[in-house]
């Protein structure tokens, strides 16, 4: 899937994958997209909850090998 910006969140335990989201889709304009890579289990939670409480759409969310995620949000 193709994005804008990548923000590598390995290594992070919750809640600190998300808030960064949330600080680096502030500085996107409407219609970027954002890779967020994670590790932390919480994220497989945490992420589609942020999308949907802040208005951003989750796009996919798949298994990248290991314990590792990709997360595609699209800021609103």
């Amino acid at each position: 899937m193709e994005f804008d910006h990548d923000l590598d969140a390995l290594g992070l335990l919750c809640p600190l994958p998300v808030l960064k989201a949330r600080k680096r889709l502030q500085g996107l304009a409407p219609g970027q997209v954002l890779r967020l890579r994670a590790d932390d289990p919480a994220a497989v939670v945490d992420v589609p909850h942020f999308c949907t409480e802040s208005g951003h759409e989750l796009l996919c969310s798949e298994a990248a090998g290991g314990k590792e995620r990709h997360f595609y949000i699209r800021k609103r």
